[in-house]
C-alpha cells in the first residue's frame, strides 16, 4: 500500500487526471507565497510580489474544493447507499492523512522538545485539533489545513445528506455563504470567540467544500462541456483570475475566490491538454500534500545557509531560496512516500506473516 494524502478522484471508471495538475500548481504557489512572506530580504516590489504571489495563500481554499470533489467521487454514492461502514470510511481517512503528517509532527517535536510542543503535537496526532475552541497550533503551522479537511471528513455523512440532490445543494450553498458572512461580521467579536473567525473554522470553509460537492453533482454535463470547449474554458478561467487580482472585492468576502476556483475545477475535470496534464504536473500532484506539509521545514533549513551573503540581487535571492525550498520538499516527499513508507509497510507485513507462521507451527 502506498500512503497518500489525496482522496480518490475517480468513479465509475471515469478518471479526472487533470486534478493532479491543479493540485501541483496550488502546492507550488503556496510554497512561493510562504517563501515570500518569510524571507528577510524582500524582492523588488511589483505586481507579482505585492498582489499575485500573496494571493497564492488562497490556494488552500482551492485544495478544499478539490478535496470535496475528490472524496465525493470515491465515497458519495457509497455513503448514500450504505455500501461502506463508518469504520471503513474513517479508517481509510486516517490511513491516507495521518502517516506523513505524524512524521512531520515527530520531527518537529524532536527538534524543539518541551511541554507546549508536546501538547500541540498530541493535538495534531489526534487529527481532531480543529475541534478546539482556539486551534492556534504552531507545531506544523501549515497543518491547520489538514485539521479543517479532517473536520470535513468527520462531517462527510452529514455533508452527503445536505447534497442529497442538486436543488438541495444550491440551497445549502446559499445558506452556507450566509452563515459564513454572519460568522465573519457578527460572530467574530471578542464576546463570542477568542480569535476572529477565518478559514481554520469549518463554518468559514464550508462553502468551498459544498461548492466542490455541487460540482460533483453536475460532473457529467460539466465534463462534456469542457471537453467540447476546452480553450473557451481555459480562457474563462484565466479571465476570472485576472479580474480577481485586479479589482478589490473585499465586500464579497469569500465569493470571488470560490467562483475562480470552481471555474478551475470545472476546467480540470474536462480538460486533457498539456496545461494540467503534463508529466511534471502529474508527478508533483501526486505528492502535493506532502510538499505542502514539509516545505516550511526546508525553508528553515535553507535559511540556515544565509544565502543573502552570496546574492546581492534580492530578486535572485528569492528565486534561489524558493527553488532550494521546493527541491528539498520534493526530494523528501518522494523518498518518504515512495520508498520509506512502502519499505516500512512491507517490513511490518513480513514480520507479521513470519510471526503468524511461527504461531501455526507451535500450535501444530
Amino acid at each position: 500500500m502506498i500512503v497518500t494524502l489525496s482522496p480518490p478522484h475517480e468513479q465509475n471508471n471515469v478518471k479526472y487526471s487533470s486534478l493532479d495538475g491543479l493540485r501541483a500548481y496550488a502546492a507550488v504557489g503556496i510554497v512561493m507565497m510562504h517563501v515570500l512572506a518569510n524571507i528577510e530580504v524582500k524582492p523588488t516590489a511589483n505586481v507579482w510580489t505585492e498582489r499575485v504571489i500573496p494571493w497564492f495563500s488562497d490556494f488552500t481554499l482551492l485544495f478544499m474544493i478539490i478535496s470535496a470533489f475528490g472524496i465525493c467521487c470515491g465515497y458519495y454514492e457509497r455513503i448514500k447507499s450504505g455500501l461502506i461502514t463508518p469504520g471503513n470510511f474513517y479508517a481509510k481517512r486516517y490511513q491516507r492523512t495521518w502517516p506523513f503528517f505524524a512524521l512531520m509532527v515527530i520531527i518537529s517535536f524532536v527538534m524543539d522538545p518541551g511541554w507546549a510542543t508536546f501538547c500541540q503535537s498530541f493535538a495534531n496526532l489526534t487529527m481532531c485539533f480543529n475541534l478546539l475552541p482556539n486551534p492556534k497550533i504552531e507545531v506544523i503551522g501549515v497543518g491547520w489545513f489538514l485539521g479543517t479537511v479532517f473536520t470535513f471528513y468527520m462531517l462527510f455523512p452529514f455533508f452527503t445528506f445536505l447534497l442529497d440532490n442538486k436543488r438541495r445543494g444550491w440551497v445549502v450553498l446559499g445558506l452556507s455563504l450566509l452563515f459564513c458572512y454572519l460568522a465573519i461580521h457578527y460572530f467574530s467579536n471578542p464576546e463570542m470567540v477568542v480569535t476572529k473567525i477565518g478559514r481554520v473554522n469549518i463554518i468559514y470553509s464550508a462553502p468551498f467544500f459544498i461548492a466542490g460537492g455541487l460540482v460533483f453533482l453536475y460532473r457529467d454535463v460539466l465534463q462534456r462541456w469542457t471537453c467540447m470547449h476546452t480553450y473557451v474554458g481555459l480562457a474563462v478561467c484565466m479571465l476570472a483570475t485576472v479580474l480577481r487580482l485586479i479589482f478589490p472585492m473585499e465586500a464579497l468576502f469569500v465569493i470571488p475566490d470560490m467562483v475562480v476556483f470552481i471555474l478551475w475545477l470545472i476546467y480540470a475535470i474536462g480538460s486533457h491538454n498539456v496545461v494540467l496534464n503534463n508529466s511534471i504536473a502529474k508527478y508533483l500532484g501526486g505528492i502535493s500534500m506532502e510538499i505542502y506539509l514539509c516545505h516550511m521545514m526546508f525553508y528553515r533549513f535553507v535559511s540556515l545557509f544565509h544565502l543573502e551573503r552570496f546574492f546581492d540581487d534580492s530578486n535572485v535571492l528569492y528565486v534561489v531560496t524558493f527553488a532550494a525550498t521546493l527541491i528539498g520538499a520534493i526530494c523528501f516527499s518522494h523518498v518518504v512516500k515512495y520508498h520509506a513508507f512502502p519499505f516500512l509497510i512491507n517490513f511490518i507485513e513480513r514480520n507479521r506473516n513470519k510471526s503468524e507462521s511461527n504461531e501455526n507451527l507451535i500450535s501444530q
